[in-house]
């Protein structure tokens, strides 16, 4: 594929310096395995092949890498201040009645405390009450079982991220 056919966003970031590519990816994925196996990966010549390349190497991390990644997402309700990517995509709580933003809070306490970690989920276009579902049905799964969901929805956060990278003109 030639330079003319790959979308100008993707095109932007294939030419991007190493260090910056890598700051991009690490903001969109705090893994560093991650972020490094997609910029080992780089031209990709269709956003399409970006996203395959982070299905793939989401599916191999390390439980330490996935504990990486994790780290850099706050609990659903609690957005950083300085962070509008994730005040974006938790929107759905921004507007939630307060006695669902204290449920929610209580929830991600119990959560944190049984699996050692944030509640994950790709929260773009959930609205809070099917978040708050989502931790009250997945409290109740086992460790390794939780884990693999995490990691899939970690794939699902990855891959909006990687289209506002690379999909913007």
């Amino acid at each position: 594929m030639t330079s003319t056919s790959t979308p100008p966003g993707l095109a932007r970031f294939n030419a991007l310096e190493e260090h910056a590519a890598f700051a991009a990816l690490h903001e969109a994925c705090a893994s560093t395995a991650w972020a490094r196996r997609l910029l080992a990966a780089r031209p990709y010549a269709t956003p399409e092949s970006l996203y395959s390349a982070s299905d793939a190497a989401m599916a191999d991390l390390t439980g330490a890498d996935l504990e990486e990644a994790m780290a850099g997402h706050p609990p659903i309700g609690r957005p950083r201040p300085s962070d509008p990517t994730s005040a974006r995509e938790q929107s759905g709580m921004a507007g939630a009645a307060e006695g669902l933003k204290a449920e929610m809070l209580e929830l991600n306490l119990a959560y944190q405390e049984k699996f050692g970690h944030v509640f994950l989920i790709c929260a773009t276009g959930r609205t809070g009450e099917e978040m708050r579902d989502a931790v009250k049905e997945r409290i109740g799964n086992a460790p390794g079982q939780e884990r693999e969901i995490v990691r899939t929805e970690l794939g699902k956060i990855n891959r909006i991220r990687l289209a506002r990278l690379v999909e913007a003109d």
